[in-house]
């Protein structure tokens, strides 16, 4: 316990410190000294983010966010294994469309509006709008938290069949997290659209500490307990069983409801620090400023354009995150069918790679979900970090849409796309490649089915790069004004992936992999969709072919070569040594590649902190052009 927050507060203290040496980093180069108060006082106005500082400092959050997420996941599978991961991921999948429209829908309507104000000076009705979004998400957070409560029996006994009441504890646990989500979104799409990431990022480290510590802790204490009780009287919180690994799958139920309510203490944690960030920063808006604004819109019209703003990109979101009830509701409900027709089948395919107390048809079907949890787990690891570009851009393409600067938005684009390139596509395909060994190095047990996750996360690989790159995409539709699009590709790929999940996951031979390919699919469809409607909204005509192709291609030359490396190694040493080094093998081949190529672009480096020195380091070696 003492280690985890050691861990955590170590975490914390390295993120301010590495924002604090980014913003010194970025005044020396900008020649901007002295701290923000006093260039708010001196200048008589705010000092905002660029698209790649403010991404950098997303990035920075999330990076720390993702490896307290691994130390909280990891470990925590190990606890509960994956059966109790099937009972996790299906009360999150309830949570993720409330939590969607919470922190994806609204946020981004106010993040815009915010950014058009501030680009037209109307700096009073940035903060009209900060008070129409107060009353807004106080109602939408207890609708939601009302939600969670009213739906829960209803979606377990449809999803999990005979076994719904396992899953209900965690759905209890985790429904005030839906309250304090809509909260924390107040302050948190206020500060984006003032281009100030920073408050964001350190509340998302808050959440994920929070949760790290409370969640894995709650599991740990719940098991060990349970397990305990059963030591000395033979049963499980008053229920008898008969031996220890039936007692601790007794226990899973409670223990994954101990796990999630660490989300539900992260996210009221988080919502307390925005708040005494907000009293004791404020927004940088000087006194100024207000009385060089002009008249705002009247509370009524704000709160109207902001509901109408906001209703196509929430409803965009809430599709996007109905992806995880899709998968949870439709992986289990035909898998359940596939036992009822002909259970034996379906049980000897799994016999040996899945310990025999999970092969029957009470526990089968929640198992291979918490597998499909568990792979996409690592799936989500590249559109987190992408997301971040997303949240930055939107600010920056939006006052380029705004002022007619067609040259402005044509960089802002190109950076966009290039930089999340870079990222996706290596991520992506390695994720694919090394998808097997990868498993078996974190999720090594036998109640966690390395082999079934090995198996979705070589599909579920291919489609991260598609969801990742898209989520920059739709932010960059919503910054022209088309926040409708984004909505119909998503319901449209949602159709794609009801229709293929329903099918394959049907087919026995298939069973849990049908998930994955419907995934692929729709995320694949809406990718290509939202570049073509990109182009045809701008009429900004980008080159996508040398964005993309220098990516896949140095991607290409150094996964393949790790690979072969990975295999050469594992006759030597072992797999679980050989595929670390295989893939820092492959991040510096990749990084070598993308110099060779010359895949990077001046104006890029030169907006990164120290930009000016990175460019001309890579000018006298003929990296760059």
């Amino acid at each position: 316990m003492c280690l985890l927050f050691s861990f955590g507060s170590f975490s914390v203290r390295l993120f301010f410190r590495l924002e604090h040496k980014a913003l010194n980093m970025w005044h020396k180069l900008t020649g901007k000294n002295g701290s923000v108060a006093m260039e708010r006082k001196k200048e008589g106005k705010m000092q905002r983010q660029s698209f790649l500082h403010g991404a950098l400092i997303l990035v920075v959050a999330i990076a720390i966010e993702k490896i307290l997420g691994a130390v909280y996941k990891i470990p925590l599978s190990w606890i509960i294994t994956s059966l109790g991961n099937g009972y996790f991921g299906t009360a999150y999948a309830l949570y993720a469309p409330m939590f969607s429209v919470a922190t994806a829908g609204f946020p981004i309507a106010i993040s815009r509006l915010v950014s058009e104000s501030y680009c037209r000076g109307n700096y009073r009705n940035i903060r009209q709008i900060h008070r129409a979004s107060i009353r807004i998400f106080l109602l939408l957070g207890i609708l939601s938290f009302s939600l969670m409560l009213i739906l829960a029996r209803p979606y377990t006994q449809f999803a999990m069949r005979g076994n719904a009441q396992n899953a209900l504890p965690a759905i209890y646990a985790i429904a005030p997290a839906a309250f304090f989500a809509s909260m924390m979104s107040i302050y948190r799409g206020y500060y984006e659209g003032l281009r100030n990431m920073t408050p964001t990022a350190i509340s998302e480290v808050i959440e994920s500490f929070c949760k790290l510590v409370f969640g894995l802790t709650a599991a740990y204490v719940i098991v060990k307990s349970g397990l305990e009780e059963f030591a000395q009287s033979g049963t499980v919180y008053g229920i008898r069983v008969k031996d220890v690994k039936y007692a601790k799958i007794a226990t899973l139920p409670y223990a994954a409801a101990g796990a999630i309510f660490g989300v539900t203490l992260g996210g009221l944690f988080g919502f307390l620090f925005l708040l005494f960030y907000h009293k004791k920063n404020g927004d940088g808006i000087t006194h100024e400023m207000l009385l060089q604004s002009p008249r705002p819109l009247t509370m009524r019209k704000t709160t109207s354009t902001l509901v109408r703003t906001a209703i196509p990109v929430a409803i965009g979101s809430l599709v996007i995150n109905l992806s995880s009830l899709v998968d949870s509701t439709l992986l289990q409900g035909r898998i359940n069918d596939l036992l009822s027709a002909d259970s034996s089948s379906l049980i000897n395919m799994y016999k040996g790679i899945i310990p025999k107390e999970f092969l029957n048809s009470t526990n089968l079907a929640a198992f291979l979900y918490g597998c499909f949890v568990n792979a996409s787990n690592l799936f989500l690891l590249v559109p987190a970090f992408t997301q971040a570009f997303g949240v930055s851009a939107l600010p920056n393409v939006t006052e380029a849409w705004t002022s007619g600067d067609s040259k402005r938005l044509r960089r802002s684009m190109e950076t966009v796309l290039r930089t999340v390139s870079l990222i996706t596509i290596p991520s992506g395909i390695g994720l694919s490649v090394f998808a097997m060994p990868i498993a078996a190095l974190i999720y090594p047990s036998a109640d966690q089915g390395p082999a079934i996750i090995g198996r979705i996360l070589i599909i579920l690989g291919l489609a991260s790069a598609f969801a990742a790159t898209e989520t920059p995409i739709d932010s960059m539709l919503q910054a022209v004004g088309r926040v409708d699009i984004p909505v119909k590709l998503v319901a449209a790929g949602l159709v794609v992936k009801l229709i293929t999940n329903y099918v394959l996951v049907g087919i026995p031979s298939i069973n849990v992999l049908g998930a994955g390919t419907g995934t692929l699919l729709c995320y694949l469809i809406t990718t290509v969709m939202a570049l073509y409607w990109l182009w045809r909204v701008t009429k900004i005509h980008v080159n996508y072919f040398a964005i993309f192709f220098k990516p896949l291609l140095a991607s290409a030359v150094s996964i393949g070569f790790s690979w072969v490396i990975f295999h050469f190694a594992t006759g030597f040493i072992s797999q679980k040594v050989a595929v670390c080094f295989a893939i820092l093998l492959s991040i510096f081949l990749y990084f070598v590649c993308i110099l060779r190529f010359h895949a990077l672009n001046k104006h890029d480096v030169v907006m990164l902190p120290r930009g000016q020195k990175i460019l001309k380091i890579l000018e006298k070696h003929n990296w760059i052009r």
